[in-house]
């Protein structure tokens, strides 16, 4: 039997050009890490790209909102926030957390109440320094202690006047202990804080002012029904007060919507966890003041991206309307971490 052998033709320019493309490959992965490599999200995109697709999106959903608003009013002042039985909507139906976060979203502290759901905790565990501000502490602190288990870089400053300190996950652990700050003060639209003040109130602006931040990386609000007139201050003050001239960080990322009155306003904060009470008993109740506060909200470029119904609260109080709701907003403005694709992790903002 004759063996044949077959040549393979071995042409010098085919081989050089193979050698040149595995090269180039290997240049090409080994000078990206797989942290720049998958930045922002899965997608790929940068998170500028994707803060600019999701707000595209939630122009929408304020769009739909208008839109459900004729539909049930026709005008703000004409719609229910809970309606009778033979309507199919509530309060929070106008109101849903349409806006993605592109980070890993988590509850943070124990399950049931107590605990909060937070935009990328990793990224702000990884800085060198991070601030929390907690009003509301009433003597639960799962929330805080593990945000200081977490991230070694943070300190939580907490203001309850119901209570004499945080709660024993705190409390009792003395290395968590040492970076928490407890205060029995009120949060409120106003400051009074002199003698024979029980208890002391001080805005948020001038808590800020007083502990010498100028940036809150969490900002978590539980203050049965004041949140409201609390955060108006605060944005009045950086909208049209003493703070309007104050910047943090670079300008907006995107072009801002028409809604927003002020394109330049961007807020010391890089998110906000809050219960709201749009209980009868405050002057938020109806639909129509309500949604004059929360597009208030919107203008100042927060947006939701998250929300649980406290259903602790209506199962407590039988009978009652589900006005208890727990949200969860980013800031889609400044330079910080929940935004920025080249955020410094190593320092804080001294802008």
């Amino acid at each position: 039997m004759v063996k044949y052998s077959v040549a393979v033709p071995r042409n010098p320019r085919y081989i050089a050009v193979l050698v040149l493309c595995g090269l180039a490959t290997v240049y090409f992965l080994s000078r990206q890490s797989p942290s720049q490599y998958f930045r922002g999200t899965s997608s790929g995109k940068s998170l500028k790209w994707m803060l600019i697709d999701e707000e595209q999106h939630y122009d929408k959903v304020l769009r739909d909102r208008e839109a459900m608003v004729r539909k049930w009013g026709p005008t703000s002042g004409l719609v229910e926030a809970f309606p009778p039985k033979r309507d199919f909507y509530t309060l929070w139906d106008f109101f849903i957390p349409a806006f993605n976060c592109p980070h890993r979203v988590e509850r943070i502290g124990t399950m049931g109440d107590g605990g909060k759901w937070v935009c990328g905790m990793d990224r702000i565990a990884k800085q060198k320094e991070c601030v929390v501000y907690s009003f509301g502490v009433n003597g639960e602190s799962s929330f805080e202690a593990e945000i200081l288990e977490r991230a070694p870089g943070c300190q939580i400053w907490g203001y309850d006047f119901s209570v004499p300190s945080f709660g024993p996950e705190i409390e009792l652990v003395p290395e968590l202990k040492e970076r928490a700050h407890f205060y029995p003060y009120a949060l409120g639209d106003v400051n009074n804080h002199g003698p024979g003040a029980d208890p002391p109130v001080y805005t948020l602006a001038s808590l800020m002012e007083v502990n010498g931040h100028n940036f809150i990386d969490i900002l978590k609000i539980d203050i049965e029904g004041n949140e409201f007139t609390s955060l108006e201050k605060f944005l009045e003050f950086y909208t049209s007060g003493a703070g309007a001239n104050r910047r943090y960080g670079r300008p907006p990322i995107n072009a801002p919507p028409a809604a927003w009155k002020e394109p330049d306003v961007v807020l010391p904060i890089g998110q906000i966890q809050i219960e709201i009470h749009a209980r009868t008993d405050t002057d938020y109740g109806t639909f129509s003041a309500f949604k004059g506060w929360w597009e208030k909200l919107e203008a100042a470029g927060l947006r939701p991206f998250w929300t649980e119904p406290n259903m602790v609260y209506v199962n407590l109080i039988r009978g009652a309307r589900p006005d208890l709701v727990e949200y969860s907003f980013m800031n889609l403005r400044g330079n910080h971490a929940l935004v920025s694709d080249r955020f410094d992790e190593s320092r804080r903002r001294r802008e």
